[in-house]
């Protein structure tokens, strides 16, 4: 299975892309359009790819779900089909209006991975929702200046832009950088709006009551909003709305989801682990004692001891040697 994402809007950027990190089954035979799905998207990066994971919930078939679906993710005791009682990992998840349950169990004895992986990624996607989210009247906002996000830069700065939202619009700072479009009121910083590209679903400029504005569609999954913003003077609002849109373009191509996550101890590849086989620098030494030692232990056609005789050499009873062995020569391949 890959633990990926779901693509709320198909060939495009969605609400839902995130990072992802891979769950491999390599227990079956790979199906047809296996390496078409398994394919990261733009802005996804394979983070770890584990073997031998077993669904022990469900059937045959891959599994790909979104961080953004995720309501849960604990560990308790499952029965495998493989290992019988065993920690298991369980993700709870909502598409929609129904729920799934999924239950994970690493084959691999002693192996925490599957669950470090899966919980570290998942808390580092939860705690990066900025980059992701429509916000309104957050944090974003300090000592006039934006907050901004690792990786983000502020590519223009327009001060006297109206918020359109009431009658008499509210007059603000407006902020465009790689991430996200931010405004926030001169009066109150902690009236604002956070939009970031992925949530986007138009921009445009329409006539208002105000005259020419510019017009901010957000996607359904967002809420929907329409935001309009008047900047002065008209062609000041077309290069911003051009920049907006040459952005979101790049965007779209190499979205950034916020999600930092390294694996401490990444295994290495088997190729990195193959040691290339030297041979030994051996010198054979072809003496005739080489022969005596052979012809002293390997006796194929002894069956029984021989008769024991005194040696005057050594002071006391051997075994008779074979003819053409001598103690010198037995002496020599000792040492």
């Amino acid at each position: 299975m890959n633990l990926g994402k779901q693509w709320s809007q198909p060939g495009g950027v969605g609400p839902q892309q995130i990072l992802s990190l891979g769950l491999e089954c390599s227990q079956r035979p790979r199906p047809s359009g296996y390496a078409r799905q398994m394919k990261t998207r733009p802005g996804e990066v394979l983070i770890d790819c584990l073997d031998s994971i077993e669904d022990t919930k469900g059937n045959n078939g891959d599994r790909a779900i979104g961080y953004n679906c995720i309501l849960n993710i604990t560990t308790r005791t499952a029965n495998s089909k493989l290992r019988g009682q065993t920690e298991a990992l369980y993700i709870l998840t909502k598409c929609n209006t129904t729920r799934f349950e999924f239950i994970f169990t690493n084959l691999v004895p002693g192996s925490p991975r599957l669950f470090t992986s899966v919980i570290a990624v998942h808390r580092a996607y939860e705690t990066s929702k900025m980059y992701r989210d429509f916000k309104l009247r957050s944090a974003v906002i300090q000592n006039k200046q934006l907050r901004l996000l690792p990786q983000e830069h502020v590519y223009d700065k327009i001060n006297g832009v109206w918020n359109l939202s009431s009658d008499q619009g509210n007059l603000g700072t407006f902020f465009i950088t790689n991430v996200r479009i931010v405004w926030h009121a001169n009066m109150n910083d902690s009236f604002n709006v956070s939009i970031p590209y992925l949530q986007i679903r138009s921009i445009k400029i329409r006539d208002s009551k105000f005259g020419l504005a510019l017009v901010i569609e957000s996607s359904q999954q967002s809420g929907g909003y329409v935001l309009g913003f008047k900047i002065d003077p008209v062609e000041k609002l077309q290069e911003s709305v051009k920049e907006i849109n040459s952005l979101h373009k790049v965007y779209s191509a190499s979205p950034i989801f916020g999600v930092n996550y390294e694996m401490e101890e990444k295994p290495q590849p088997l190729e990195a682990l193959t040691v290339e086989q030297i041979q030994d620098d051996v010198e054979i030494d072809s003496d005739d004692h080489t022969d005596a030692f052979v012809a002293y232990f390997a006796d194929g056609n002894k069956q029984q001891d021989r008769e024991p005789v005194f040696s005057e050499e050594l002071g006391l009873a051997i075994e008779k040697l074979k003819d053409g062995v001598t103690l010198q020569g037995l002496w020599e391949v000792m040492s």
